[in-house]
């Protein structure tokens, strides 16, 4: 009898204790330490270097970078990835825009031997177009023509120990459902999504009906804020009039990954619209009275 009382302790100890570091990382989902920098690379007139980059992240005290990149970049991805290494900044992400055909495509075998060598696990994500025919196609065909390049991607992915996630950014293949037949497709264990709230103007009406669907296979949010109607027009987080709501439904779920804000057409600075998102988080915090998370920025 003594016996089963201890062991009834033990688990209710634990219940709490489980229950208590769910709380606690619920309460955190917002703070700067979880926040990724995103699209920061190709959108700052300032024109950084991969070192300058870091140095600017340092100074915010964001430890995330989701690369993104252009043509230009390609010749400095190794200092890319130095940069962030001397820093301390993890690469959260690795951006990829693909074809029909990734495996004919110079740049991404240069990303995949570029994790190689590095020793890098991260995330690829990955955007699908240009699938010839696609609009003609029954909903099975469309599944099984993008599943055929997101399944390339994943599987050179894993050969890093790295992930693949489907990166929402309208048409067909930014659809949550979509992307979510695309997974069930393919059924293998480094494939997720990341969704954007900057391409999310045509669903936000419906954003608590597929947010549950889509939960169990999040990687990232990337956030901005949403103002007006169907579509929303994008601006910074805490300037919009739905995103709050969102991030609030966020918040009360069971997700616990880290939050990307987003700089692209804000500021032309990068550093300035990185502050511009966390200023609109602050906003958030003060407004839900999250004081441990507000006093990490």
């Amino acid at each position: 009898m003594k016996s089963l009382k201890i062991i009834a302790a033990l688990l209710f100890t634990a219940l709490l204790f489980n229950t208590a570091n769910a709380q606690s990382k619920k309460g955190k989902l917002y703070s700067k330490d979880n926040l990724i920098a995103w699209c920061i690379v190709p959108f700052d007139n300032q024109n950084r270097t991969p070192e300058e980059r870091a140095q600017m992240l340092n100074d915010l005290g964001i430890n995330k970078l989701a690369y993104d990149w252009r043509e230009k970049h390609v010749p400095t991805f190794d200092d890319e990835l130095n940069a962030l290494k001397k820093h301390n900044i993890t690469l959260q992400s690795f951006w990829y825009y693909s074809g029909p055909h990734p495996e004919n495509d110079k740049n991404f075998a240069t990303i995949i031997d570029l994790l190689k060598r590095h020793k890098v696990k991260t995330q690829i994500w990955a955007m699908i177009t240009g699938i010839e025919g696609l609009d003609a196609m029954t909903q099975e065909q469309k599944v099984e023509a993008v599943s055929k390049p997101v399944k390339y991607i994943a599987e050179k992915a894993a050969e890093t120990g790295s992930s693949v996630g489907l990166y929402n950014h309208g048409g067909w293949f930014g659809e949550p459902e979509n992307q979510l037949a695309i997974i069930k497709h393919l059924n293998l264990p480094n494939i997720g999504m990341v969704y954007n709230f900057s391409h999310s103007e045509e669903q936000i009406h419906r954003f608590p009906e597929f947010y549950p669907k889509i939960l169990p296979y999040l990687y990232a949010i990337n956030l901005t804020g949403l103002q007006g109607g169907i579509p929303a027009k994008v601006v910074p987080v805490g300037e919009g009039n739905i995103e709050f709501r969102m991030m609030k439904i966020i918040e009360e779920s069971s997700y616990n990954g880290p939050i990307g804000i987003i700089n692209e057409d804000f500021a032309p600075d990068a550093k300035d619209g990185l502050k511009l998102n966390m200023e609109g988080l602050k906003k958030y915090l003060k407004k839900n009275r999250n004081s441990d998370a507000l006093a990490t920025y």
